[in-house]
């Protein structure tokens, strides 16, 4: 895809998001970094602030097949992989694909569910597959999973394991919006769902061409030891007792690409780093029980991190 044609697509595509989720260009752009990085996303906040609508929002523009999956304690891992069904006539078994078989899949409310069943996204989200009784089935591409998840204090929900929390590229905080975007949002849906009236801007097809085109673009080699001196800092901070994994590590390398796409540059700088740093990383390390006892944040860690280790030139 040509610069001018890249360009003028990702501004529809903003411009198209900006009119249903009001006030916050910032999210909108982490949700496009790890869309675009081939990655998937976590948003994470009380109810009610648009974190379903914006899913609903983006597999439209992308003219993608979106399936909503609502996470209850009782849900089980076969209500989201599928499940061999016996056909009475002849006692043979088929295979019944479950909501997993989509394009983007919203996990709403994740951490609602069981450890099992949230682990039962394990294989989709790190292979794009679903294995079952020995048999793998590919997920449809692209395959993005918007999953949400209420504050962790709030009642009836299970802490993700960190196994879980390290497939998704970022973790996003959507936080309520200024009050003057507040204010537009009420007026805007007086009479009508400005989702109903958003349309398609290009397909799924057009958007694995932008993901490979985010591959190709360059991370300098001093860009590249500013990023891994991020990385190695994580695992020598006194406040944490788990630093970031090489898998960590080379989903900031993605976001970075992807970031420096979405500013429609071909090569990254070391300010998209520093951009994405904390939305990438600071669920993928844990605290020690000082820390974490003393009421510090992973986030405040990992911008302190940034503080303190040099910007290349």
């Amino acid at each position: 895809m040509r610069d001018s044609a890249a360009a003028s697509l990702l501004g529809a595509l903003r411009a198209a998001l900006g009119r249903v989720i009001h006030g916050k260009a910032d999210v909108l752009e982490r949700v496009l970094v790890g869309l675009l990085g081939g990655g998937h996303v976590l948003l994470e906040d009380v109810p009610g602030v648009g974190k379903t609508t914006l899913a609903r929002t983006l597999a439209k523009v992308f003219t993608m097949e979106c399936t909503r999956v609502q996470f209850t304690p009782d849900l089980l891992p076969t209500d989201i992989l599928g499940a061999q069904v016996l056909n009475p006539r002849d006692g043979s078994f088929s295979f019944h694909k479950g909501p997993v078989f989509t394009q983007v899949l919203l996990a709403d409310e994740i951490n609602r569910a069981s450890p099992r069943t949230q682990s039962a996204l394990l294989e989709a989200m790190n292979e794009d597959q679903v294995t079952i009784d020995g048999v793998s089935h590919p997920l449809p591409r692209p395959f993005f999973v918007l999953a949400t998840q209420n504050p962790v204090d709030y009642q009836g929900t299970y802490p993700l394991p960190e196994a879980q929390l390290d497939r998704f590229l970022l973790r996003v905080g959507v936080g309520y919006p200024p009050p003057d975007a507040e204010l537009a949002m009420l007026y805007a849906r007086q009479r009508s769902n400005p989702l109903d009236a958003i349309e398609a801007i290009t397909g799924a097809e057009e958007l694995l061409a932008m993901q490979a085109t985010v591959r190709e673009v360059e991370l300098k080699e001093p860009v590249g030891r500013y990023l891994l001196a991020i990385i190695t800092a994580t695992r020598k901070a006194e406040a944490l007792s788990l630093g970031v994994s090489p898998r960590g590590a080379l989903a900031l390398f993605r976001a970075t690409q992807a970031r420096a796409y979405l500013q429609g540059r071909a090569y990254a700088t070391p300010d998209d780093v520093q951009a994405l740093a904390v939305p990438v990383l600071a669920h993928r390390v844990q605290l020690t029980a000082q820390a974490r006892y003393g009421g510090t944040a992973s986030e405040a860690i990992i911008a302190e991190l940034l503080r303190k280790i040099s910007v290349p030139t």
